[in-house]
């Protein structure tokens, strides 16, 4: 369950930062807000899920320290009760030091998430963000240290970053061991810095045609590495759509980016082993959760694979994993080389 804190606590304006328009939230919540949320929760959630109550959309440790121990204070006994598994928070990479993270431990916080965006110096100033990467490290170090869960953010397509920026970006966040990562590409939103760059011709932002394949590459990155992108995308809101000049959005965007993932890791498992699988015959079995994601969309996926000299039939299989395959050749069934055959699975998403 996530309350949102728009815009509250933050000392920058960031070039890219319109959160009335970004959640869809205006208004902050009360700590009798959040008991009412919480007791809807109550009502609805099933009986022994595991659930977090979030505190999302601004800086939650740089608010005014009364106003953020009073929104605690109200959830801390849902916490305890156990209707909730812990508070998840999202703040600010400089505004996390050893003194504020004490108080969050006392109050049942064990996740919290930083807004790094990015790991490139001149892309934080060029933007905005009154950090540093070494804020970034810094801060991702203590709150590991002191056992909480670690989240960490980043941003594509921002002002003066590029597609080897990003994944330079997501290479330095994944050095630091987050236990999740979130991946929003930049939208550009009126009323914002980057609105006006763009409006003025100064700023090109990533499209989605560019964004699709980079965020596909740092799924891959990220879930090879053992690390959770439980996100990929804003979520879509009226205003959102309202407000939005340009940039990488689509309400299926992960979907996109997974399904592309999954075409590159099986063209590199057919090309691997090319002398054996081109132009024969064969059947690639997948997930029922992932044939959609296999066959891309409108076929795309297949198409390009036809197009690459690979006859392919998908098949649906409940044994295999989700976002993996198996390969086999129709004519003589002969299945993937063993030694292969770890590739050839490909990975799980």
């Amino acid at each position: 369950m996530a309350l949102f804190v728009p815009h509250n606590g933050c000392p920058h304006q960031c070039s890219f930062c319109n959160q009335k328009s970004i959640t869809g939230k205006a208004v902050q919540p009360s700590p009798e807000d959040v008991i009412a949320a919480a007791r809807r929760a109550q009502e609805t959630l099933p009986a022994g899920c595991s659930a977090e109550l979030a505190f999302f959309g601004g800086s939650f440790t740089a608010i005014d320290p009364d106003y953020m121990v009073s929104l605690l204070e109200a959830a801390h006994p849902f916490v305890e009760s156990g209707l909730f598994s812990g508070i998840r928070i999202s703040t600010r990479p400089d505004c996390v030091g050893e003194k504020v993270l004490a108080l969050l431990q006392r109050y049942g916080v064990r996740s919290i998430e930083l807004g790094a965006q990015s790991m490139r110096e001149e892309v934080l100033l060029l933007n905005g963000r009154g950090h540093t990467a070494r804020d970034v490290e810094e801060a991702s170090f203590r709150i590991r240290k002191m056992g909480f869960s670690l989240g960490l953010q980043m941003m594509t397509g921002l002002y003066g970053d590029d597609a080897q920026g990003a994944m330079y970006t997501a290479s330095k966040l994944a050095e630091l061991r987050p236990d999740t990562v979130r991946i929003y590409p930049t939208v550009v939103m009126r009323d914002t810095e980057l609105g006006r760059l763009y409006e003025q011709g100064r700023y090109r932002p990533m499209n989605l045609e560019e964004t699709i394949p980079l965020c596909a590459d740092l799924l891959d990155l990220f879930e090879s590495r053992g690390i959770a992108v439980i996100r990929l995308g804003l979520h879509d809101t009226p205003e959102l759509k309202r407000d939005m000049l340009a940039g990488a959005y689509h309400p299926a965007l992960r979907e996109l980016c997974e399904s592309r993932m999954f075409l590159n890791r099986l063209l590199g498992a057919l090309k691997e082993n090319s002398v054996s699988f081109y132009g024969k015959n064969l059947q690639v079995a997948v997930n029922p959760r992932w044939i959609s994601k296999a066959l891309g969309q409108k076929k795309q996926n297949l198409q390009q694979l036809q197009e690459a000299g690979f006859r392919i039939q998908f098949l649906q299989d409940e044994t295999v994993l989700p976002g993996k395959f198996m390969i086999a050749k129709v004519d003589s069934v002969e299945k993937i080389p063993a030694k292969s055959r770890k590739v050839e699975k490909g990975g799980t998403t």
